[in-house]
This record gives C-alpha cells, structure tokens and sequence, in this order.
C-alpha cells in the first residue's frame, strides 16, 4: 500500500537534490563571501586584507577559495609576489560591489527612517577638489537637503577609485583615470586642470630673465609618487624637456608638507594648480612661467556604471556641477 506522507517526502527531497544540482550556488553565496573578495581585490593582498578585516589568513584564503568553489572559476592569481584579480574576478567584482552598496545602502536607510533621513552620501574627493570645489558643493547640499548625511574623504586618485569600484564609495571628484583603470566606472566632465611648478615669490629663478625648464634640476623637488594619477603627466613634461634625473628629488602626497617647504626652501612643487589655487590668487605663492599645457587634464565626476543613483546623491552632483561651473580651477 502506498504511504502518501513518504511519497510526498520522497518527491520533495528528489525535487530539492535536483535542484541544489542544477544550481549549486543557490543559497551558498554568503555576505562574508562578498565583503572578504572586496576587501582583498582593493588591497591586493591577503594579509592586508585579513588585518583590515581583523581575521586570519587562513581564514581570507579558505573564503576566497570557498567563492571561488562555488563560481567555478578562478578570481585571483599570483602577480610576482603579490596578487591580480583575473579577468572573471574583474566581472564578478563590479557586481559584487554593487551588490554590497546596495545592501548597506538599505541598512543605513532602514536606520534613518525614524529619523526621515536619507542615507549617507560617501563622496571621495581629491585634495585639490576638496579645498576649491567641496565645501561650497556641500554648503548647497545641505541647504536643500532635510537632513541627508553625507561623507566626505579625500586620498589618491586610484585609491578612492578603488574604494569606489568595491562599494565603499558612493562617487569620486577626481581626474579622468587612464582607460584600463575605468572598467565599469562612468566619468563625466565638470573642467580641466593643469600641472604647475609652484615656488615662493621670491625664488632665484625670478632673477632671470627668462625661465628656462631645465633649470629646475638644479634645486630641490617635490615631486608626486609613482601611482599617482598626475605623476604619468609629470614624466611626460620632464621627458619633453630632456630631464630624465632629478638629483634632490622628494616625493611627497603631504599638501601641507608641499606649502610649508616651498614657502621656507628654494624647492619646487611640481602639483595640481588646483591645489594651491588660493596661494596664487593672493600672491604667496608663484607658479614658474614654463609651458606645460601637455599637463591638462580632465576632473570630473566618477561613478559606478551599473549603481543606482539615489536622490541625495544626484543633489550633491547637480550642486558639484553647480559650483564647478561659478569657480572653475584655471589652468
């Protein structure tokens, strides 16, 4: 005689095997899974990555092979003698971290609901940006706002791209990175900028009648670090002049170190004139007059492709775009 009840259990458990089969990752793919391959495709290290994440690296290793399981497919790789992401991990990442926004997005919106508040707007910006174009953007932001919250970082160009790119970022003011940098990231234009040799108003240089580039080797620099988004520009505009050495040569991302040792030294600061824009409209400090129009380059807004835009976010772009627009940095 048939036992109805075992029948049915049979069916269901014949049915839930087949479908566990049919699709493995169902159900297997945890928050941890995503967060941890995020934190080690932004510092390209394991063990980095395991500190920031206060776990082991066994732990990290025993994740990123266990996602890797379940996807089928390779994400990371040996680079000499740290890590890459392949070409499957680059895939997986920009939805992986549009997927991690988007749910920490929603915890910190389901927190502010009884207060009526939207969710913090996690803005990158660089120094340059975030002493010219940020303070005025936020003012505007705030003064429409009903109480949005909003965050604001400042860092290298690359860093806050890669912030932005695993989620961590909501949109990033900075320049136009080179094409292989910009998978799945949208950029849009607000103006350009140029690279100047910034010194104290009263440097020997202003002796000569007129300024001749490569004289430049003959005092200290600073000079920005290699992986730097402007450092390419400054490489080039040295090779145009025939300077491939710099013997007092200092590299420095320390603004405040910058004004504080050109305003006291003979050196020369070889930054953004963004940077320092404020200096030069009162006279404290001078840019040495050499061409170096091959420097221009493009800053602007950059975003997620394929995130959603919220309202609060779309208010504080339209008020970047707005100031941007009444004080654009000259070149």
């Amino acid at each position: 005689m048939l036992n109805r009840g075992r029948y049915i259990e049979d069916c269901t458990l014949s049915y839930n095997t087949r479908v566990i089969r049919e699709d493995p990752m169902q159900g297997r793919i945890r928050f941890r899974h995503l967060t941890t391959f995020l934190e080690v495709a932004r510092q390209k290290s394991v063990s980095q990555a395991a500190e920031v994440l206060h776990v082991s690296q066994p732990a990290v290793t025993k994740t990123i092979r266990e996602l890797e399981a379940l996807l089928e497919t390779p994400l990371l790789e040996k680079d000499g003698r740290g890590i890459r992401i392949t070409r499957q991990g680059e895939v997986f990442l920009r939805h992986a971290g549009a997927s991690v926004a988007a749910i920490r997005q929603g915890v910190d919106s389901v927190k502010r609901e009884g207060g009526g508040r939207g969710p913090t707007v996690r803005v990158g910006a660089l120094p340059t940006v975030a002493a010219s174009i940020m303070p005025a953007a936020v003012q505007r932001f705030l003064e429409n706002s009903e109480g949005d919250g909003i965050r604001i970082v400042t860092g290298q160009n690359m860093v806050l791209l890669n912030q932005l790119r695993v989620g961590d970022l909501d949109l990033v003011v900075g320049r136009l990175a080179a094409p292989d940098q910009m998978t799945a990231l949208a950029f849009e234009h607000l103006y350009s900028e140029r690279i100047g040799l910034i010194v104290r108003p009263e440097h020997p240089l202003f002796a000569a009648k007129n300024v001749e580039f490569e004289r430049i080797v003959d005092f200290p620099v600073l000079m920005p670090p290699p992986g730097s988004i402007i450092r390419p520009f400054v490489d080039r505009l040295l090779l145009m002049h025939g300077i491939g050495d710099i013997p007092q040569q200092v590299e420095t991302v320390s603004d405040s170190f910058g004004r504080a040792f050109v305003r006291q030294s003979d050196a020369i600061w070889v930054i953004s004139q963004g940077v320092v824009a404020d200096e030069l409209a009162e006279g404290s400090l001078r840019a040495l007059p050499v061409d170096t129009g091959e420097t221009q380059g493009s800053v602007g807004l950059t975003t997620r492709a394929d995130a959603p835009v919220s309202a609060q976010m779309l208010m504080l772009m339209r008020a970047i775009r707005e100031v941007a627009e009444l004080r654009p940095v000259k070149g």
